[in-house]
């Protein structure tokens, strides 16, 4: 196994833990809000250490990118692990068991190893470059659907940023007159490992962060699937805007949402 992913699927095993025993004690939740409809709790920041120790026993010298303490400067800047402890914080507070480890390991600007872990299934996403996406054991591969048509697809609403919202509704309106149903389960990591696994034919978002993404999206790719901004470029992880799916059914997305954007979200 690639010596980072180990150190990876660990870290994220850890924390998975973390989260587990606090979902099952309610009662020791201590809820701070950062922003407008934006939440963190003592059980995010507690997972968030237990991954930083495991990272740090391993490889000292590595800089961590954290949704919660931001960056951690390592002697060693090329290599970054792009870390969400608890990527659907809302649905955790809620006690809706829906949720996940998210972490990423880019190398020279590239993504090297992504996982994604929902301890409460006991699910392990994970990918490596150029090796392929897995579900546990079992190897991921993207359905290729060729038609939009019969589709059900996953999303999030940009409650961080409203001013969005007018256009996330005209997408989604004009995607219903093809799609079958959408999904918006609260973890855009778990949404991105679900289009790997066929659980959902697409993705697309308005307004994502690193942390969300950077996993999902390795293990989207090493599945076969497609990844890009809204305009069909590269520019995801800093836009924040995404869409994946396999490659005929991503063209159909930004064909049909394309027309909606704002000069902000064409960026």
């Amino acid at each position: 196994m690639n010596p980072m992913l180990n150190i990876a699927i660990r870290a994220a095993r850890k924390a998975g833990n973390v989260i587990a025993k606090g979902y099952e004690r309610p009662d020791s939740l201590e809820t701070t809000t950062k922003r407008a409809n934006d939440y963190v709790t003592n059980i995010d920041k507690e997972a968030e250490q237990a991954i930083i120790e495991v990272i740090k026993k391993s490889y000292p010298e590595h800089t961590i990118i954290t949704e919660e303490t931001g960056v951690i400067e390592g002697e060693n800047k090329n290599v970054q692990w792009i870390i969400d402890p608890l990527d659907g914080t809302t649905n955790f507070i809620k006690s809706f068991p829906h949720f996940s480890v998210s972490i990423a390991i880019r190398e020279n600007g590239r993504t090297e190893v992504g996982v994604v872990y929902d301890p409460i299934r006991n699910e392990l996403f994970t990918a490596v470059r150029g090796e392929g996406a897995k579900l546990n054991e079992t190897r991921l591969r993207v359905e290729n659907k060729r038609e939009l048509d019969g589709t059900v697809l996953a999303t999030g609403f940009p409650f961080k940023a409203k001013h969005h919202m007018p256009t996330q509704l005209n997408i989604m309106q004009s995607l219903l007159e093809n799609v079958a149903d959408f999904r918006r389960s609260g973890s855009a990591a778990l949404d991105l490992a679900y289009v790997a696994a066929n659980r959902v034919d697409g993705y697309f978002e308005i307004g994502l962060k690193p942390w969300d993404c950077a996993a999902g999206d390795l293990i989207v790719r090493e599945a076969g699937g497609i990844v890009s901004d809204f305009v069909g470029g590269h520019n995801y992880l800093k836009s924040g805007n995404m869409v994946a799916a396999a490659p005929r059914i991503a063209k159909a997305i930004l064909t049909k949402l394309q027309p909606h954007l704002s000069d902000e979200l064409k960026k």
